[in-house]
């Protein structure tokens, strides 16, 4: 699948809608969600002081989930339920992964052949958009503004270190959770975080008594960090 295939949303906020925007941010949306999921959110975003910013939404394939009973939805990659011995780590899909890399890969491509340069452009996803974003992001060739990281996990993990690209070495990332969510346990999040710092990258740490969602407390959180990496210098 390309972009040309792609269910995608946009907005510009901020400034004249009419010009053209001085950054971007990509937002991918989690599992059976769709690319309008995210609309309201970055809605009450005030990055007026940044210019015109386009927001992207595209919304993820339809594809049969495992956890799900094999159920069709929209998602990035299928998702394995967990073993019933603890000590064994989950299956992920490598495949499914890689593909939806490739995806996101070409949507940045996308902003770039559109006139706003990778450095002005951030990458941002919710559950399994947040681990796109990380999964992406860090392997991205080219420098991007920030990585934002919602109520996810790190995919891969133990690739992280050898696949990685340089050119994101830097990119700030902003990484959240919920104290208490069930879906994607907060201890995931912790080990995301806990990953990347080792790995030398600049963490900002929020946690949030909530359960899988978003608040009102991380809006304001999320719209001072963006107004700091899209900050022109």
């Amino acid at each position: 699948m390309n972009t040309q295939t792609l269910d995608i949303m946009e907005l510009v906020a901020g400034g004249d809608p009419t010009a053209q925007p001085v950054a971007s941010i990509v937002v991918l949306h989690g599992l059976g969600a769709d690319g309008s999921d995210f609309v309201p959110i970055a809605q009450e975003l005030d990055l007026s002081a940044v210019g015109p910013v386009r927001f992207v939404f595209p919304s993820a394939p339809v594809r049969p989930v495992t956890i799900n009973g094999g159920y069709d939805m929209r998602a990035w990659y299928d998702i394995h339920p967990p073993s019933a011995n603890p000590a064994v780590a989950r299956r992920e899909d490598g495949a499914g992964l890689r593909a939806s890399q490739g995806i996101v890969q070409q949507l940045l491509d996308r902003e770039a052949a559109r006139g706003v340069p990778s450095e002005r452009t951030v990458l941002m996803g919710f559950s399994q958009g947040c681990a796109m974003t990380l999964l992406s992001g860090l392997r991205a060739p080219q420098r991007l503004a920030g990585l934002v990281a919602l109520s996810g996990y790190l995919p891969l993990a133990e690739q992280t270190a050898a696949e990685r690209s340089p050119a994101n070495q830097n990119t700030p990332i902003f990484l959240a959770h919920g104290q208490h969510d069930p879906v994607v346990a907060m201890e995931r999040g912790v080990a995301a975080r806990d990953t990347l710092q080792a790995l030398g990258y600049h963490v900002e740490w929020f946690s949030y008594s909530m359960e899988h969602a978003v608040c009102p407390q991380e809006i304001a959180d999320l719209n001072g960090w963006l107004l700091k990496v899209l900050a022109v210098r």
